[in-house]
């Protein structure tokens, strides 16, 4: 399979990278660190074996996607899976407290972004009548917390656009799934708190979370599924987490 995966240099999108070249699948990556894309693809050539494909991308830049597109349909015609990976939650703030540039970060990236790689990529697949779409949405966009407000707005985005695109590409033999993980220990809370390590290391104190290689084998799995078969959404949290609210830790389940 020819496997094309936004934001994957670190977490989730590098781990489905490895998976899927582990098995020996042609991939495409993207990221916005450079040295880090050229630095997987010297680990896949010496560990897989294999030539994977990079391109340096901020999701955002819509001429940047465009002539993505251009290349990708050159060198493999089609992608037969997309992983929409990019994505990013910044700040921890009230409504009527919130940096509107990190809002307008967190919009053009987790929806607007995911959109733009659809819209160019989808068309491929359709020429091909078959396809599998993942979209890595959050336990964000099923339940709401406090202070998420524009973040869990982007991840309920994401849902709807799941099952949309699942309705729209019916015809065309082409699957989507929504992946809603819970909380995953990545750089996605370094990312959110600008850097603070000890405030990012404090989100997954007294619990084990989620690893980016478990989100990696359910997307593998649901990517290898009989062609007849299509998951269209799973939310995937730890044991100790039921949803964006609800949590315990060890400390909690000691005292209980």
């Amino acid at each position: 399979m020819k496997v094309f995966i936004t934001g994957a240099t670190s977490g989730i999108g590098a781990a489905a990278a490895r998976k899927f070249a582990g098995h020996g699948h042609q991939v495409w990556v993207t990221g916005r660190r450079k040295e880090r894309l050229e630095s997987m693809k010297t680990e896949f050539k010496n560990d897989f074996g294999i030539e994977m494909h990079y391109t340096q991308l901020d999701v955002r830049d819509l001429e940047a996607v465009k002539q993505l597109e251009s290349a990708i349909a050159q060198q493999w015609g089609a992608p037969d899976i997309i992983i929409n990976n990019a994505g990013l939650a910044l700040g921890l703030s009230t409504i009527d407290e919130g940096d509107i540039t990190e809002w307008d970060t967190m919009i053009d990236t987790n929806i607007k972004g995911l959109l733009y790689i659809t819209r160019c990529l989808a068309p491929l697949m359709k020429k091909q009548k078959q396809g599998h779409i993942f979209n890595i949405g959050s336990t964000a966009g099923k339940v709401v917390y406090p202070n998420g407000n524009v973040y869990c707005a982007t991840k309920h985005a994401v849902a709807a656009l799941s099952e949309s695109m699942r309705i729209d590409l019916l015809n065309y033999n082409i699957k989507v799934t929504a992946i809603n993980p819970g909380m995953v220990d990545t750089e996605f809370s370094l990312v959110r708190f600008n850097g603070d390590e000890a405030r990012a290391g404090a989100t997954y104190l007294g619990f084990e979370p989620l690893h980016a290689a478990d989100i990696a084998d359910t997307i593998y799995y649901c990517a290898t599924l009989p062609p007849h078969v299509c998951i269209n959404d799973l939310t995937i949290t730890c044991t100790r987490q039921a949803n964006g609210i609800f949590k315990t830790t060890d400390e909690t389940v000691m005292n209980a």
